[in-house]
Parts: structure tokens; C-alpha cells; sequence
């Protein structure tokens, strides 16, 4: 199953990511931009995200999206880690959260691993 540890080390992997603690709890940023964090509970992470397309992932698969009441009015999305199919899917939903926070420029340059051009 995947746990903070998986989010921490995809997280950590993506250009010019650093790691900081806020809310007593590991926030990861790009740019000085945060991206995502983990709850001190660790079964789950919150992630940029347009508020329409938060709406349509908790609609859509509400066993793996949801908003906390004091995070409604944000454009931020929480994700159930036991509810994700891997860590492909994990990555790509860090991957773009991480774009949604970058410069341009640098995220118009970052692939993926296993992509090419």
C-alpha cells in the first residue's frame, strides 16, 4: 500500500523541489509555490487542483477525492492514499500538481520518467 513515504520520495524527485515543514506537518514546494501536502495523519495527501475539476474527481470517485470543510473555499483537493492503483497513478496526480505550481519554463522542460520526446 502507499504511505507519505511514497509521496515524499516522487515529491522530492521532481525539479527544484524542496521540502518544508509547515503545520507540523511536510509540505513540498517548487519556486517557492507549494504543491502538496501530508497531514500529520499520513493516509492522505492534498494537492493543487482547478475547483472545477474538484468537483468532477469528487463526484466522480468520492472514495479517492474529497475537500475538508475548512479547505472549501481553496483550490485544493485531498487524495486517499489506500484509494489510489499505484504508484503511476500517484505520481501522475503529484506530477500535475507540481506543473499547476512551477514557472513555465520549467515545466514546459520536465518529463516524466519513461516519456521521451
Amino acid at each position: 500500500m502507499l504511505d507519505a513515504d511514497d509521496v515524499r520520495r516522487i515529491a522530492l524527485s521532481l525539479p527544484q523541489t524542496v521540502e518544508r515543514e509547515l503545520w507540523n506537518h511536510p509540505t513540498f514546494h517548487v519556486a517557492g509555490r507549494m504543491f502538496v501536502t501530508v497531514p500529520d495523519e499520513g493516509t492522505s495527501f492534498a494537492v493543487r487542483c482547478p475547483r472545477i475539476d474538484r468537483y468532477e474527481l469528487m463526484a466522480s470517485e468520492p472514495e479517492k477525492f474529497w475537500v475538508p470543510p475548512h479547505e472549501a473555499n481553496s483550490s485544493w483537493v485531498r487524495v486517499r492514499l489506500k484509494a489510489l492503483e499505484g504508484l503511476d497513478e500517484l505520481r501522475d496526480i503529484l506530477v500535475d500538481s507540481w506543473r499547476q505550481a512551477a514557472p513555465t519554463e520549467l515545466a514546459d522542460t520536465y518529463l516524466p520518467p519513461g516519456t521521451g520526446r
